[in-house]
C-alpha cells in the first residue's frame, strides 16, 4: 500500500522559465527525486492547455494524484507539452497540483523550470529521407509541433537559475565516435545524412539539461532529458543510434576525462568537473535487458563508476501486471519488477519496459527507492489501471537520498 508523504500548503507566484511559486517548508530528512513520463502530449500546439483550463482533464487529474501520493521533492516529468507563454504548465500547477483531488491535499513546488526543446521545430531539411521536406519526422526532434512532448523540473528547493546549463543546440557530428546513421543503398559509411544535414542535426531530440538545485549547503545538478525511443526507424538505425548517443552524452558528461568535447548552448565547453554531485533523471527510453537498446548504452550508463546503483527502485505491481498480462512479457529476460512502463504486449511489441531512470552519484547515499506501480488489491490502482491509459502508460520512478 502506497502512503502519502507528509503534508502541502497552496502559495502561487510565476515568472519566466525558471519561476518561483512561493515558500517552501521542507524538513525531511532524505529528498525524495523523481522521474514521471505523464504521457501529456497533444498533437495540436495549445491543445494541453485548453485541456487543462477548465480544470476537468482526468488523465491530468490521475497525474496529479500519482505526484500528491509519492511527494517527490523534486519531480521530472517528461512528455508535457512546452509553449513559449507557460500557459500549460501554469494551469497544471493551478488547477490540479495546488488543488485538492479525492481527498489529497495540495501540493506546492516553489520552484520551476522548463524550456524549449527540438521536438517540432523545423530542420528545413528532408531528415527522414523521404523526398518530402516538412512535417514531425524532418523536425530536430520528432513532434507535431515545436514544443511537442517537452520536459518540466519541479523542485521545492532553490534553482540555482544563473548556472542552468542546456545542450539542445550540440550537433550529433561533434560527439567524437558518434554512431550516425547509415544509408544501407550506399557504400559510403555514415551517410544517410548529407554534408549539409550533418551541419544542423541535433543531437538532442528534446534537450539535455544541467540544472543545480541548491539543497541545504549542496548543490546538486539535475541532468534531465528524454531519448528519443529506438524504434519506428528502418535499416539505418536513425533512431536507435541517436538513443545510444544521447544516452552516451551524460556518460561523458559525467567524467571530466571525457567531457572535454561538450558545449553548451551559450559556447561554454566541457561537463562537470571532479567532486560535483549529481542525479540523471528522465525517461531513457532504453532497457538494459529487453527492448531494441543499441549497443548497451543504458548498460554502461548503469556501470558508470560515478553512479550509484545499489538500489533499483521496483514495484509488486510491476510484477503482477507482468503476469497477469503475460503474451510478449514472458519473453523477457529481465526481472519485471523493475519495469517502468506499461507497454502493449502483444504482436511486435515489447511488452512492460525498464525505461525511466533516477541515478545519484556514487557520493549521495541512498535509503530508499520504488516505483508507484499499485497491485489490483491497493486502493491507488484506478490511476494507473491495466493496458490503458489513464494516467500514463510510464510509473513514477523515485530515489530518496541523504547528502552528507
Amino acid at each position: 500500500m502506497f502512503k502519502i508523504r507528509g503534508l502541502t500548503r497552496l502559495v502561487l507566484l510565476i515568472a519566466p522559465i525558471v519561476f518561483f511559486a512561493g515558500c517552501s517548508n521542507n524538513s525531511a530528512k532524505s529528498i525524495r527525486f523523481a522521474s514521471f513520463n505523464v504521457s501529456l502530449a497533444r498533437k495540436k500546439q495549445m491543445q494541453l492547455a485548453e485541456e487543462l483550463a477548465a480544470g476537468y482533464c482526468k488523465q491530468a487529474k490521475a497525474v496529479s494524484d500519482i505526484i500528491k501520493i509519492t511527494q517527490p521533492d523534486i519531480l521530472l516529468i517528461n512528455e508535457f507539452d512546452y509553449d513559449p507563454d507557460k500557459k500549460a504548465i501554469w494551469l497544471f500547477i493551478k488547477h490540479y497540483l495546488n488543488s485538492k483531488t479525492n481527498n489529497l491535499s495540495p501540493i506546492n513546488y516553489p520552484y520551476i523550470y522548463t524550456d524549449e526543446t527540438n521536438t517540432g521545430l523545423q530542420s528545413g531539411f528532408d531528415l527522414n529521407n523521404d523526398d518530402i521536406i516538412g512535417g514531425s519526422g524532418d523536425a530536430y526532434g520528432y513532434g507535431y509541433h515545436h514544443g511537442h512532448y517537452g520536459m518540466v523540473l519541479l523542485s521545492k528547493f532553490p534553482i540555482i537559475s544563473s548556472k542552468i546549463r542546456t545542450f539542445q543546440n550540440f550537433l550529433w557530428k561533434d560527439m567524437p565516435n558518434a554512431l550516425l546513421p547509415d544509408d544501407p543503398c550506399t557504400i559510403e559509411p555514415c551517410d544517410w545524412y548529407s554534408y549539409d544535414e550533418l551541419e544542423v542535426v541535433r543531437l538532442s531530440s528534446k534537450s539535455h539539461w544541467d540544472i543545480p538545485i541548491l539543497v541545504g549547503d549542496t548543490v546538486v545538478h539535475v541532468l534531465a532529458s528524454h531519448p528519443t525511443p529506438p524504434v519506428f526507424d528502418g535499416p539505418e538505425g536513425r533512431n536507435g543510434k541517436r538513443n545510444h548517443d544521447e544516452i552516451r552524452f551524460w556518460d561523458d558528461y559525467i567524467n571530466p576525462e571525457h567531457g572535454h568535447y561538450i558545449y553548451d548552448d551559450e559556447g561554454a565547453t566541457g561537463g562537470l568537473e571532479y567532486g560535483q554531485r549529481f542525479i540523471i533523471m528522465g525517461d531513457l527510453n532504453a532497457d538494459p535487458c529487453d527492448g531494441t537498446d543499441t549497443l548497451g548504452a543504458i548498460i554502461k550508463l548503469l556501470q558508470h563508476p560515478l553512479i550509484n546503483s545499489n538500489f533499483s527502485p521496483e514495484s509488486k505491481g510491476a510484477v503482477q501486471a507482468h503476469i497477469r498480462q503475460k503474451e510478449n512479457n514472458l519473453n523477457q529476460k529481465g526481472n519485471p519488477s523493475l519495469d517502468t512502463a506499461d507497454f502493449d504486449d502483444k504482436g511486435d511489441n515489447p511488452g512492460n519496459l525498464r525505461v525511466d531512470y533516477v541515478l545519484p552519484s556514487v557520493d549521495l547515499n541512498i535509503v530508499n527507492s520504488g516505483v508507484f506501480w499499485p497491485t489490483k488489491e491497493d486502493g491507488f490502482f484506478d490511476l494507473v489501471g491495466d493496458n490503458e491509459i489513464i494516467s500514463s502508460d510510464h510509473r513514477l520512478v523515485y530515489v530518496d537520498i541523504t547528502i552528507q
